[in-house]
């Protein structure tokens, strides 16, 4: 049971050589109070529990520590617990509901939810974001139920919750969702002006631009480097009866374009099955984005989330440094976040 989380945090950021301020510590001080609210056994609690709020819902700016916070709460909770990329949950669902198609749509999130609570008590969501018309349908219900079974929730995101899948198609279908989540969570900003990616201890030295002659022999020698006396091989991966097809793969170091990963009509499942392959990844040639080119801007913002989620360290080529990058309109806020993870990603402080 986590005690004096406060000070144990002081003794992690101190530990790691981390930054860390009053406002990390008010959010660290509430994520104490939602843990003993849950979790501790007093009969106080007992009698209070169903009126107290079942997540906790942490938003604010990229790069304020966000995730650090809530690695480090997970990591102290000794109950059930999962931590998954939201992407990865919700096809975790759809595979679900595509085993159980008899069962209506009722019964179906039913049992899901009830298989879930067989198996834990919290569950971790980092970087929550809805972009999927499908997804955005289904979470009223989904989450309604989750909480009704008394699992708790813990959230990461850079949107407040009235925010969520804003301009969204069909939006007022996600109305509901956004009504559970207002009540039945602690909904916190973190405030910190400073995104810590970018501090002068992450060096991204993984970062190569811009294209040119130069920039691809670099990128070629630090590639040799990290294959050396590692075999080639052509590896297929086989993803739901489509074939995908690894050209460059060296015992689980591995290359690709931009255009392999984003151009074609590729998604989260895919991403994350690339993802158990792969111990490092080399992308080339990223481009600069516009309204043109959002959706390959899009594959491109949930491959990121994914290999973040997933701690794979990278090397990318690029036609402009991070903090030159253009977006199109639409996605200029989650592009916020893509850049910051970039910075760490390609860190001297992310390694193999």
């Amino acid at each position: 049971m986590p005690k004096n989380l406060k000070e144990k945090f002081k003794l992690f950021c101190n530990s790691k050589n981390l930054d860390f301020n009053q406002n990390q510590i008010l959010t660290i001080q509430r994520l104490q109070d939602f843990y003993d609210q849950h979790f501790s056994l007093s009969i106080f609690n007992f009698f209070k529990k169903n009126n107290i709020k079942k997540g906790f819902y942490l938003y604010g700016s990229v790069g304020v520590g966000k995730t650090m916070i809530l690695d480090f709460f997970y990591n102290h909770i000794p109950q059930k617990k999962l931590r998954l990329h939201f992407n990865e949950f919700m096809l975790n669902f759809h595979n679900f509901v595509h085993e159980n198609k008899n069962q209506g749509d009722e019964n179906i999130v039913n049992l899901f939810v009830k298989n879930l609570k067989s198996k834990v008590s919290l569950i971790y969501f980092d970087e929550f974001q809805v972009t999927n018309i499908v997804d955005a349908m289904i979470l009223g219900k989904l989450f309604d139920k989750i909480f009704n079974e008394k699992i708790k929730i813990i959230i990461t995101s850079n949107i407040m919750i009235s925010d969520l899948y804003k301009d969204g198609l069909q939006r007022d279908q996600f109305k509901p969702f956004i009504k559970i989540m207002k009540e039945k969570t602690v909904e916190h900003e973190l405030l910190i002006e400073d995104d810590y990616r970018k501090t002068p201890n992450n060096q991204n030295n993984r970062y190569f631009f811009p294209l040119n002659q130069e920039t691809n022999f670099k990128i070629n020698k630090f590639f040799r480097i990290i294959s050396k006396d590692k075999k080639k091989t052509n590896k297929t991966l086989n993803i739901k009866g489509r074939d995908f097809k690894i050209k460059e793969f060296y015992d689980g170091v591995v290359r690709f374009s931009f255009e392999d990963l984003c151009d074609k009509n590729l998604g989260a499942e895919d991403y994350l099955e690339i993802i158990k392959v792969s111990k490092f990844i080399v992308i080339d040639k990223i481009p600069q984005f516009n309204d043109i080119n959002s959706n390959q801007q899009q594959r491109f913002i949930t491959l990121i989330d994914i290999i973040y989620d997933k701690k794979v360290p990278i090397a990318v080529t690029s036609e402009k440094n991070l903090d030159k990058f253009n977006s199109s309109i639409s996605l200029k806020e989650p592009f916020q976040r893509t850049i910051s993870r970039l910075y760490e990603l390609t860190s001297s402080n992310f390694n193999l």
